[in-house]
């Protein structure tokens, strides 16, 4: 009986052993761990080049607009000096003239708002999805549940209020899986200024 009893253990066993190893194998994930994706940006050699031509595109623009604001006040000053011995219809030309450059210099503001807009996405948006693809390969790799962005944004509630421990803090790892040193990256300083782009929707402004 005794002899008997083992070998339905065993069979048990063995009948049961691919059900713990399926069990195992697909065990939830129970990881929770946390990184600043704005501090990662602004760690990249990316981030001085999109610096840089953000720069570069807003001087053009700033020299296009202080251009047309000279020859406004110049033609300002013109018509002030002369327009009291202008005949009417030069004078109604001349203001005209101006009314137009007024218009023009509204619309080239805008139009730099919305071209260096459009310039800022252009340069983030691949940065972000490569930092996105870093972090989710450090996700899978480790067996994360979720990785949360500590910074919400500028002016914004933080999404981690409370961290009792660094050991969830994946950041090194991201910048492992981005090439990066990171004994070479200077520490994360909670609410110091940076000049590096933010991984917002709009660039610094102008």
């Amino acid at each position: 009986m005794k002899k008997q009893l083992i070998t339905l253990v065993a069979l048990f066993a063995v009948a049961c052993s691919p059900l713990f190893a399926q069990t195992t194998a697909s065990a939830p994930r129970t990881k929770i761990g946390y990184t600043n994706v704005d501090f990662i940006l602004g760690q990249l050699p990316e981030a001085k080049k999109i610096e840089n031509e953000l720069s570069i595109t807003k001087a053009q623009l700033d020299k296009a607009l202080q251009d047309k604001y000279k020859e406004f006040q110049e033609k300002l000053d013109n018509y002030n000096k002369n327009a009291s011995g202008m005949a009417d219809v030069i004078r109604a030309d001349k203001e005209k003239e101006l009314q137009g450059l007024q218009t023009s210099i509204q619309e080239l503001q805008r139009n730099s708002e919305t071209s260096l807009q459009t310039k800022y996405q252009q340069l983030i948006e691949p940065v972000l999805l490569k930092i996105n693809n870093a972090i989710k390969a450090v996700g899978e790799a480790n067996n994360y549940l979720y990785i949360l962005n500590s910074d919400a944004g500028q002016n914004t509630t933080p999404i981690l209020l409370f961290v009792g421990s660094e050991d969830n803090n994946v950041s090194d790892l991201v910048f492992k899986e981005l090439g990066v040193d990171p004994s070479k990256v200077a520490p994360e300083t909670p609410n110091a200024p940076s000049t590096a782009p933010k991984a917002g929707t709009t660039p610094p402004k102008k």
